[in-house]
């Protein structure tokens, strides 16, 4: 299967919200969590996998929510994973970032990210989110 990289389009959300809800204990950002900035791996023209990117007003932008098809379970799962985030690190270098943070609690995600040359900060930490206006 030929995988291949692309900007993420809006149009790209109905097809992520469903992956969403087919994992089991992951649940969807919400509308408005999500920036415009992200990038998809296709297979054979399929999406199979998405990562958004959070740019600052700072020299680091934030890689997050990675989330693939839980039915694509092709041999070639990690390649796409691996084209997934050098392809989110090109868009960010691209975009004059020098820095690409992720928060992840998937153990081979984690691994991957290392592979990649990716530091990894071994102490724990953990995640609040405060929604501010209704």
């Amino acid at each position: 299967m030929e995988l291949n990289l692309r900007r993420f389009k809006k149009e790209d959300l109905e097809t992520i919200e469903k992956w969403w809800e087919a994992w089991p204990d992951w649940k969807s950002p919400g509308e408005g969590f999500l920036p415009e900035t992200g990038v998809v791996v296709t297979a054979d023209g399929k999406l199979i996998m998405a990562a958004f990117i959070y740019l600052t007003n700072a020299k680091v932008a934030l890689m997050e929510w990675i989330i693939s098809d839980p039915d694509y379970r092709e041999d070639n799962r990690k390649q796409a994973l691996e084209l997934l985030i050098t392809g989110g690190e090109e868009v960010v270098k691209s975009l004059g970032y020098v820095f690409c943070f992720s928060i992840c609690r998937s153990k081979k995600l984690g691994e991957t990210y290392k592979e990649l040359g990716w530091h990894e900060d071994k102490e724990p930490s953990f995640e609040y989110v405060k929604i501010l206006n209704k």
